[in-house]
C-alpha cells in the first residue's frame, strides 16, 4: 500500500468538495479549483475526510495512487490557504520593481527583461531583491518561480543571480593565480 496514498486528507471547514465522476471541484475561501484526476482511482468523500483507494496492485495503479491522493490535498491547502514561493536577487545592481502586474527584472543586461504572470498568480516585490510568488495552485506558482529564477539563475563562482529564498549555491573555487614570492 502506498503511504502517502493512503493517507487521508482532513477538508477544513469552509471548503467544499464536489465530485462528478473522474472529475473534481474544490471551492474554499481563495477560490475554485477543479481537476480531472484517472479513471481508475477511487475518490470518496465522507463527512469531512476525502479518501483515495485504489482497484489493484498493478503498477500503474500503485503509482497513480499517491499522485492523486497528493494532488487532492494540494487543491485542498490552496484554495484554503494558498501557496508562496520567495526568490532572492543578489548581485550589485540587480533588482526588481512591479509595472502594473507585470514585474521588471533589471539584471545586468542591456534591457529590463518584463515577466507577466500566469492566471492566478500575483507577484510582489519587497523591497529591491525580494519576490514573492503566491496563488491558489501549486503547480502554477511553481512553473512562475521557476521561470523567474531562469531570467538569470546564480551564478557558479560568484553566486550572482535568483535564487530561492534558503536556497544554498555551492561556488566553485576561481583560478588558483600564480604563487607570490618564487
Amino acid at each position: 500500500m502506498s503511504r502517502i496514498g493512503k493517507m487521508p486528507i482532513k477538508v477544513p471547514s469552509g471548503v467544499t468538495v464536489n465530485i462528478r465522476g473522474q472529475n473534481v471541484t474544490v471551492k474554499g475561501p481563495k477560490g475554485e479549483l477543479s481537476r480531472s484526476l484517472p479513471a481508475e482511482m477511487l475518490v470518496k468523500l465522507e463527512g469531512a475526510v476525502l479518501t483515495v483507494s485504489r482497484p489493484s496492485d498493478d503498477q500503474k495503479h500503485r503509482a497513480y495512487h499517491g499522485l492523486t491522493r497528493s494532488l487532492l490535498a494540494n487543491m485542498v491547502d490552496g484554495v484554503s490557504k494558498g501557496f508562496e514561493k520567495t526568490l532572492e536577487i543578489v548581485g550589485v545592481g540587480f533588482r526588481a520593481e512591479k509595472s502594473g502586474e507585470s514585474l521588471m527584472l533589471r539584471m545586468g543586461f542591456s534591457h529590463t527583461v518584463e515577466v507577466k504572470p500566469l492566471p492566478g498568480i500575483t507577484l510582489n516585490v519587497e523591497g529591491n531583491n525580494r519576490i514573492k510568488v503566491s496563488g491558489i495552485n501549486r503547480e502554477d506558482v511553481g512553473q512562475m518561480a521557476a521561470q523567474i529564477k531562469a531570467v538569470r539563475p546564480p551564478d557558479a563562482y560568484k553566486g550572482k543571480g535568483i535564487r530561492y529564498a534558503g536556497e544554498i549555491v555551492h561556488l566553485k573555487p576561481g583560478k588558483a593565480g600564480k604563487v607570490v614570492g618564487k
